[in-house]
């Protein structure tokens, strides 16, 4: 059984800390509304770490806690303690609700933002470089798999240092199948300028997750031509609501029946919360989008 959850990056919550973000039980309340059962964690801190209050509150709002991301700097060795801080929480707040997926981001990168979706143009890591950012994505995986009992995907993250698809499938070789899966964002993916659909017919058999989003092909052409940065292009509206750009959702979930897949399938429409923009009308299309195609 394929079920549809949603995140509160929907509602434009990237970081714990941010002041535009809005009030956590009212992403609750609005994602049960506009059609969800399941909800992500979002950054950790952004919703009570006390299990008590949080899983009260996803009671009153018959959710479900689908799991959690690190979206860290793995990519930065003098950021270490700051990811194992995240990953150390995200943790124990899932393993609480007893959530089932840890899904690890490389964040943002200064070096990697202005080549957003041009995997020729890229900054590459040197090999040091590259086996100590492969070792610190392994050593969180190995806890939380083995330490939590969780089910850990990389996530492929246009801006950081994994990215691109040979980076990503380079990851897997190296890192052992029985901790590190896949959570699989059919949206970065795109605009990383790869077939999301190929990639799935390649490896269904490590994709444990699945993020849901779309790619709006005007304007990833457009910031391509004009070479613009990843913030830039996220403030034109590159990530369009389910449906209305370039990633072919029937394809994709062909491809999830083909395989047997089950479990979580989690819609992220990432959102400026700086525009005009409306998180629960656009959660509301995006549910009614994946039931008119069979979801």
């Amino acid at each position: 059984m394929i079920r549809i959850g949603n995140a509160p990056c929907s509602w434009g919550v990237e970081f714990a800390g941010d002041a535009r973000n809005p009030p956590w039980r009212q992403v609750l309340q609005e994602n049960r509304d506009a059609g969800y059962t399941g909800i992500e964690l979002g950054p950790v801190g952004y919703m009570p770490e006390d299990p008590v209050e949080l899983g009260e509150a996803l009671s009153e709002f018959s959710q479900e806690l689908i799991g959690g991301v690190v979206f860290r700097p793995f990519h930065d060795p003098d950021a270490w303690d700051d990811v194992l801080d995240g990953a150390v929480r995200t943790c124990k707040a899932l393993a609480a609700h007893g959530a089932q997926h840890l899904v690890l981001i490389d964040s943002i990168s200064e070096r990697r933002a202005p080549t957003a979706g041009r995997a020729g143009e890229a900054v590459q890591m040197d090999a040091g470089e590259w086996a100590a950012f492969r070792d610190r994505i392994a050593t969180v995986a190995k806890m939380g798999a083995e330490d939590y009992g969780l089910t850990v995907g990389i996530h492929a993250h246009a801006a950081g240092f994994m990215d691109f698809e040979p980076e990503l499938e380079r990851l897997l070789d190296e890192v052992d199948e029985r901790l590190l899966k896949i959570c699989f964002d059919t949206g970065h993916h795109s605009y990383a300028g790869f077939d999301p659909v190929a990639f799935m017919a390649r490896h269904m058999g490590r994709i444990s997750y699945m993020h849901f989003k779309d790619i709006d092909p005007a304007v990833k052409a457009d910031v391509i031509a004009r070479r613009t940065g990843f913030y830039e292009a996220c403030g034109q509206g590159i990530f369009c609501k389910l449906g209305l750009g370039d990633v072919d959702f029937p394809a994709v979930r062909q491809m999830l029946l083909d395989h047997g897949f089950e479990g979580w399938c989690t819609v992220e429409q990432d959102c400026d919360p700086t525009l005009d923009v409306t998180p629960m009308e656009d959660a509301r299309y995006n549910r009614e989008y994946l039931a008119s195609i069979g979801f």
